[in-house]
């Protein structure tokens, strides 16, 4: 058999002779050929020994690189024959090198070989010295990085490395260096990542990055113990941070032994993690991001400093400031707030616009970044016309001048309507924004209901559906940018509003239209919003049939959409969902207590019962408002309803009245209890015969006195509260 190898060796060396045109070439290959098997590590070192530049088969045109690659498949095929006339072999022996080497005679179908690291053209040797070569410089990239904290300059560096198919390597090595460090690194690990996706590290290379990482799960534990966790968490904030897609879960679950650690990554990003309430803050804070630089910091460094700016006209130190802030992907800021400040101060536009100029050229600020900040502008342009009338001129025109210039490309920026995003007539909507502000700026100072449905109903003399939604939409988002005690306000006011459901669905849509740009100001836009149409389900503001025509109708609004649409329909279908969302902002308000649903209706039931054997009138409105629940008040309206007809007693009618007249009951709240107990009305005939007569007489006087619809009827729809 020895001799039959021999022969096959001199055939083809004379052919590989033939072939390179290059002795050494021979030389080396009758080496790889007969000599003993090696490791793969002295393998590789072998080969970088003996690497030359000189008879580089990738040096070669196209044709001389196909004729030796057919050369070395038939030396890979009389090897295989040799392989099954010896009964099998472990790859080891007289041809063993043949398969360590890694210098272009590996058999990609053999299980033995690993092309974990590399690519489809990781048979060249050349490729894997380049391999190695981008390695040893991605660790010392990354060790700098981790002394330096210098985000732009890592991404020169990378930049500079220009081999962009390595790169999930270094992403790699990125997250596993940071892993076996204090909480510091973490942070500054996941920062950059952010920092470089798709403007240095492409989403494809992001994404084999961290399959590479979770494959590699089983080895980290033996130098981290608690890789499991600390690798779930960089899974789950590339996930929030938008540089990986949630299905990356599902598909590596498919793509890996359920029984190793890699599982156990996936299971706890997406369980522990990803599914928490407010993971959002949970995850970004993990390693203390947002602690010591919080998004409301960085906002007024960058306010400070271009008032400084404005003042000094000194552009160093503004440049020195900027990259002291060491937020090159907040950079959008900067380019919004200078366009605003310029629009603003009209004396040192010239100024600001010049700022931006060098910050660009200079590479300060790179072109996606002033892209960014100029379309969030867009976005917002029709809410800072409301202060500055001719803003959309004067943004037309920065527009055409830096496009003139060459720092901004405007053929990327989306076109700036002429026209109102509204249907409803221009200025009236603008007048209508600025009141509407003030009067929810009050309402979250003094709590009063009353207060703001009078505003509204001076400042939208024509019940305009558009007016609504724009109220519905102006409440929520600011709302979301201020405390649970404010976010339960607001559900508070939803729930005691007489608009129609399809001014709130109209409202909720154009939230989720404009949660793309919110997210840029409010980062838990999702879990907010989701939370908020969720608690508008439970208060019967909409119903989920309503819910799912939102669904249908934002499916074209991207990602964040979708997310919003289906947190909420997870938190609706969880266990004792009705009582958990209505607790998700603390019930009431900071100031008051949290009461169980059950405490609620018996609170109810004494105050009814007080005041039916001889209360006061104040005393009991006190008692109403003090429950501090308006959403709740149909069940007021249901329990004197259901003892007027069960007592024939019409002191508690004579409550409702009052407390209809003096707006403590909504016309809302009124029609949802008359409508709860028109669907018990069987279960009352057992102990009160004559009820569906008595309630047909209570609903007549009901429409006679303006409390309900005349369309009203016992079969009107109500979407039961979960108790």
């Amino acid at each position: 058999m020895e001799s039959t190898i021999a022969k096959l060796s001199e055939e083809y060396l004379e052919q590989f002779q033939s072939a390179s045109g290059n002795g050494n070439f021979v030389s080396d290959t009758s080496v790889q050929i007969l000599a003993p098997s090696k490791s793969p590590r002295s393998q590789e070192s072998h080969h970088g020994k003996h690497e030359s530049s000189k008879g580089n088969p990738m040096n070669h045109d196209q044709n001389s690189h196909s004729e030796k690659m057919g050369i070395y498949e038939k030396v890979n095929s009389h090897y295989a024959l040799y392989k099954a006339a010896a009964g099998g072999s472990d790859g080891k022996g007289i041809l063993g090198g043949l398969l360590d080497t890694g210098d272009g005679f590996l058999d990609p179908n053999d299980p033995n070989n690993d092309f974990s690291e590399g690519d489809d053209q990781s048979n060249t040797g050349e490729v894997q010295k380049l391999f190695a070569d981008y390695k040893k410089k991605a660790t010392v990239i990354v060790e700098e990085y981790f002394a330096t904290d210098d985000v732009v300059a890592t991404a020169n560096e990378l930049k500079e490395l220009d081999m962009p198919r390595y790169n999930f390597y270094f992403l790699k090595k990125l997250v596993s260096m940071a892993m076996d460090r204090c909480d510091k690194e973490k942070e500054m690990a996941a920062v950059l990542l952010s920092t470089l996706y798709s403007n240095v590290i492409d989403p494809p290379q992001v994404y084999k990055g961290f399959s590479k990482l979770v494959e590699s799960t089983d080895d980290l534990v033996v130098d981290i113990p608690d890789a499991v966790d600390i690798l779930a968490v960089f899974v789950a904030r590339a996930v929030v941070d938008d540089i990986l897609p949630p299905a990356f879960l599902n598909k590596q679950m498919e793509s890996i032994p359920k029984e190793s650690k890699g599982g156990e990554v996936i299971t706890r990003a997406d369980k522990v993690y990803l599914s928490a309430p407010l993971h959002i803050e949970i995850v970004e804070r993990k390693w203390g991001g947002g602690k010591d630089k919080t998004v409301d910091d960085v906002k007024a460094k960058i306010n400070d400093l271009l008032k400084e700016y404005v003042v000094s006209g000194d552009k160093a130190e503004a440049f020195r400031c900027i990259k002291d802030l060491k937020v090159p992907f907040f950079h959008h800021e900067i380019v919004k707030r200078v366009l605003i400040m310029a629009m603003e101060k009209l004396k040192s536009e010239d100024m600001l616009l010049d700022l931006l100029k060098e910050t660009a050229e200079q590479g300060i600020i790179n072109s996606s970044q002033m892209t960014k900040g100029f379309s969030r502008l867009i976005d917002g342009i029709d809410d800072l016309s409301l202060d500055i009338l001719s803003a959309k001129e004067i943004l037309r025109s920065y527009i055409s001048k830096a496009a003139s210039e060459g720092w901004l490309c405007a053929s990327s920026l989306k076109p700036i309507s002429l026209q109102q995003e509204n249907r409803v007539e221009e200025d009236a909507a603008r007048q209508f924004k600025i009141q509407v502000h003030s009067i929810i700026q009050e309402y979250f100072l003094s709590g009063d209901i009353l207060e703001v449905i009078e505003g509204l109903q001076l400042e939208n003399k024509s019940c305009s559906p558009e007016l609504n939604a724009i109220f519905v939409k102006k409440l929520i988002t600011m709302a979301m940018d201020r405390k649970n005690r404010e976010k339960e306000m607001a559900s508070v006011l939803l729930s005691s509003l007489c608009f129609s459901v399809d001014d709130f669905v109209h409202g909720f849509l154009m939230l989720i239209e404009a949660a793309a740009d919110t997210a840029l100001d409010i980062p838990t836009v999702v879990d907010d919003l989701a939370m908020f149409l969720a608690r508008a389900v439970t208060d019967e503001v909409i119903s989920p049939q309503h819910l799912e025509e939102i669904g249908s109708q934002c499916t074209g609004q991207g990602a964040l959409g979708s997310k919003v649409l289906k947190l909420a329909q997870s938190m609706l279908g969880a266990r004792l969902s009705g009582e958990r969302i209505l607790r998700c902002w603390g019930g009431g308000g900071s100031s008051k207590p949290v009461w169980a649903i059950e405490d609620v209706k018996d609170k109810i039931g004494k105050l009814l019962e007080e005041y039916e054997s001889g209360g006061e009138l104040q005393e009991a409105f006190r008692c109403i408002k003090e429950l501090g629940m308006p959403f709740f008040h149909h069940e007021v309206v249901k329990k004197a309803l259901v003892a007027v007809m069960e007592k024939k007693n019409e002191r508690l009618w004579n409550l409702l009245a009052e407390c209809y007249t003096v707006g403590l009951i909504t016309p809302n709240q009124m029609t949802k209890g008359f409508s709860r107990v028109a669907k018990s009305l069987e279960d009352l005939a057992l102990d009160v015969p004559d009820v569906e007569k008595q309630f047909d007489h209570y609903v007549s006087k009901a429409k006679a006195l303006g409390w309900l619809e005349s369309s009203f009827s016992v079969n009107t729809p109500v979407y039961a509260v979960e108790n």
